[in-house]
């Protein structure tokens, strides 16, 4: 005579909220839904409407990056020269440790 199978475990996933149908022998899952995600958007021209509104603030954020790359240029440049400025003084003093030094 067979053993029994045991019945299938019906369990949702705490990540995603889909449906997993586990099997308790092996631990397999044998089948998966997943859940369904609202619709983003009701119609075609609210999506438009919202593309169209991204364009701003994508260039926005494109502009302050940009003066973000700019200001940094300027700040390595002076931590450049206040750096020469000290080796200029101080010719007898060795070089900072950097970290591949202490290998």
């Amino acid at each position: 005579m067979p053993k029994p199978t045991p019945p299938l475990l019906d369990v949702e996933c705490p990540c995603c909220q889909a449906a997993l149908r586990v099997d308790p022998q092996t631990g397999s899952v044998v089948y998966h839904k997943a859940k369904e995600k609202p619709k983003v958007f009701e119609d075609f021209s609210a999506a438009v409407q919202s593309y169209q509104g991204e364009a701003g603030r994508r260039e926005d954020a494109f502009q302050k990056s940009l003066a973000e790359h700019k200001v940094h240029k300027e700040v390595l440049a002076k931590k450049f020269d206040e750096l020469f400025k000290k080796a200029q003084e101080n010719p007898g003093e060795p070089p900072p440790l950097r970290d591949i030094d202490m290998d």
